[in-house]
């Protein structure tokens, strides 16, 4: 065939890449989306333990009723401040994943799925403020 427009087959796989972007270029691409991916996840998993940890000192660690020192919380306090933590630096990490994932998106808009990790971010963040608003009226 000379001339003219390329077969289809051809012409669906130019479209499916960038111009002049190698296959080791694309694999690149691909690992530091999962190295994001596994970042995040890694925040999912800190965020987890210490929102579950809070709680269950909450639920399970009595209040004491005798005079403390100044310095020293009670546990719904404690506990209440290890579950805010725990979603600030969730909200913090899921941002930063968006934005990186963002970035990647504007330069290989076609090889960039969208994430799964920040979809179990958002439920953890969900379970996490039911046991956060769980602790504060468990008061």
């Amino acid at each position: 065939m000379t001339g003219g427009a390329p077969p289809a087959e051809l012409r669906s796989t130019a479209a499916a890449s960038p111009p002049n972007v190698s296959e080791s270029t694309l694999l690149a691409v691909d690992r530091t989306r999962l190295a994001h991916e596994r970042t995040l996840m890694a925040w999912v998993r800190t965020a987890t333990s210490m929102i579950s940890f809070g709680f269950t000192i909450a639920k399970l660690v009595p209040n004491r009723e005798s005079p403390r020192e100044s310095w020293v919380l009670d546990t719904h306090t404690f506990a209440s401040i290890m579950i805010g933590v725990a979603l600030v630096a969730l909200t913090i990490a899921a941002i930063q994943h968006r934005r990186e994932m963002r970035t990647l998106r504007a330069h290989y808009p076609d090889h960039v799925p969208y994430s799964n990790a920040l979809f179990v971010a958002s439920l953890v963040a969900g379970f996490g403020i039911l046991a956060f608003v769980g602790v504060l009226i468990g008061r």
